[in-house]
């Protein structure tokens, strides 16, 4: 056990966000996500929603401020104005540990399985809300 990490992240993640590099993307998936067609590493949490797994990479995770939104989510219903309350969350979430603004990303569903491809590794949690897929793009840390 490690103080002050939070226990929700196995040494399993802990290596794949750790080995992961500057604009590398972590994809972080609901149940209904087809996670292992990826082909990529899958980290499996169990029972714990995205919110609460994002808290957690969030805490030891940098999002890249280079670009202009490090937060990507599927869009909903196929309407990129409409948020989920999940999806509502995890950015109050992302802006509150990153200590400033972010703004969403907004993938249309079909596009965000192409995009998911490219990631480097994939986070699925059994999520039950629709359309809580999400892809964070990895920042660095400064003096």
């Amino acid at each position: 056990m490690l103080k002050n990490i939070d226990p929700l992240l196995s040494g399993d993640l802990l290596k794949i966000l750790d080995d992961m590099g500057h604009a590398d993307r972590l994809l972080v998936v609901d149940s209904n996500y087809p996670a292992a067609a990826s082909g990529k590493p899958v980290i499996r949490l169990g029972e714990v929603g995205v919110v609460r797994a994002l808290r957690a990479i969030l805490s030891v995770f940098p999002l890249d401020s280079f670009v202009e939104r490090p937060l990507e989510r599927m869009e909903a219903f196929d309407d990129p104005s409409i948020v989920t309350d999940v999806q509502r969350e995890v950015l109050a979430t992302a802006t509150q540990l990153e200590g400033r603004t972010i703004q969403y990303g907004v993938i249309p569903r079909l596009d965000f399985y192409d995009r998911a491809r490219e990631c480097y590794a994939t986070v699925h949690t059994l999520e039950t809300a629709p359309y809580s897929c999400f892809i964070l793009h990895k920042g660095v840390i400064t003096p």
